[in-house]
């Protein structure tokens, strides 16, 4: 999930199924929450022509063998579950189709990751509150330090008893901007950060354009090292 918009937290999730994918050598799922603007399709080149709004719109007659249909495969290992990303219609969904649906998407594998839009919505809070882990996306700047913090504190209260969230920072460096520094931001949400990934728009923008996971395009980058070695590993540690 992202403190605010256009911190990479959805180019980050899909990288990161990617790379649970590869490193547990485990059946994993990628789910595009983002109905209107989701972009889980072009990271992976994919252009399916069913994905989750379809499943959201039949939950009664999602099984196993529907979701098999409507999952696009990236990889031997790895299925995505596409968003739309048109603005043909409108979504008014409950809360509660959302977590049915995200139950039965939850069976499908050991690891699914859910890559959740920035507005904020009663679905959204549920979501948050029932996943396994949340990993909060966020840049070294104000606003994402309020957003951040208000996430985080929220998930505290209603979960006082799971692990506290993961805080990942990215952007970290960018040339000629003020940025609140690491140590500080982390300190402020009393969290310590699974992840600092650097300003890199070439590496990101390659990607991005060419359909590619950051792995594929330098496998030896800091950022596709990190999410690989503090993210995945770290996860299976714990």
């Amino acid at each position: 999930v992202a403190a605010k918009g256009g911190v990479g937290a959805s180019t980050l999730a899909h990288n990161f199924a990617y790379a649970m994918s590869e490193t547990m050598q485990a059946a994993t799922v990628i789910v595009d929450f983002d109905l209107a603007f989701g972009t889980a399709g072009l990271d992976f080149n994919q252009d399916p022509l069913q994905g989750v709004a379809d499943a959201l719109s039949q939950p009664d007659r999602l099984d196993s063998v529907l979701m098999d249909r409507m999952m696009a495969r990236c990889s031997d290992r790895l299925s995505l579950f596409a968003a739309p990303a048109n603005l043909d219609q409108d979504y008014d969904i409950s809360p509660e189709l959302f977590e049915d649906v995200a139950g039965k998407i939850r069976a499908a594998a050991p690891y699914i990751v859910l890559d959740l839009p920035h507005a904020w919505s009663a679905w959204k809070r549920k979501v948050l509150m029932t996943s396994d882990d949340l990993v909060v996306v966020a840049t070294p700047d104000l606003a994402s330090l309020r957003n951040a913090k208000n996430m985080i504190d929220l998930v505290r209260q209603s979960r006082p008893n799971d692990q506290p969230p993961r805080l990942v920072l990215n952007q970290v460096g960018v040339p000629g901007r003020p940025e609140i520094p690491v140590k500080d931001f982390g300190e402020a949400l009393g969290l310590s950060h699974s992840l600092v990934l650097p300003f890199d728009p070439k590496l990101f923008g390659q990607a991005a354009n060419n359909g590619q996971m950051l792995s594929e395009v330098n496998a030896k980058s800091k950022s596709a090292e990190g999410i690989e070695h503090r993210l995945v590993r770290g996860a299976e540690l714990t």
